[in-house]
């Protein structure tokens, strides 16, 4: 095995790295509100508390999909399966907010949209949004959820996997 690299001053490309080697899952996070509707990739998202059901998400503070959530006090979280892949790209990119969910099979819960084929989804009530350095961490109340079929897509060192397969998915 060989040794850890020593780094006394920490920079954001080894801390992207190191976390990097943190699997996640990957998620879109939707939302639909006077505003309109749309939607972004995440991986920075996890379950918070059970008493009340609670869900964290992280949002870079230039996130179109942001101002989207704070207007419409709610959000939706989708869970992506493998084979999916190609709703996380298309909800990473640049494309318009609104054109997002153009073709992408989703219905409404909760006033949220929920993808079709999603391995699990939660609708949320925004509770809260706190600063959190380069990004704005949101609090939401878990008002319904679902589970779906599958096996999860994972993020491991800036790519997709599917679980059982030793090289990463572009």
């Amino acid at each position: 095995m060989a040794p850890d690299r020593l780094v006394r001053e920490p920079a954001p490309e080894l801390f992207r790295e190191v976390f990097g080697r943190f699997a996640t899952g990957v998620a879109v996070i939707t939302s639909s509100g006077p505003s309109g509707a749309g939607g972004m990739t995440a991986n920075a998202l996890c379950s918070l508390s059970l008493e009340p059901l609670l869900a964290l998400v992280c949002f870079a503070n230039g996130a179109r999909t942001l101002p989207i959530v704070r207007d419409a006090g709610r959000f939706g979280v989708n869970v992506l399966s493998t084979g999916q892949e190609h709703l996380a790209g298309v909800f990473a990119s640049k494309v318009p907010e609104a054109e997002k969910l153009d073709g992408v099979e989703h219905r409404f819960e909760h006033g949220v949209p929920v993808i079709e084929g999603a391995l699990a989804w939660a609708a949320c009530d925004l509770r809260e949004l706190i600063a959190g350095g380069d990004h704005t961490i949101a609090i939401g109340e878990v008002m319904t959820m679902g589970l779906g079929d599958g096996e999860p897509l994972l993020w491991y060192e800036g790519r997709y996997h599917a679980p059982g397969l030793t090289t990463g998915m572009r």
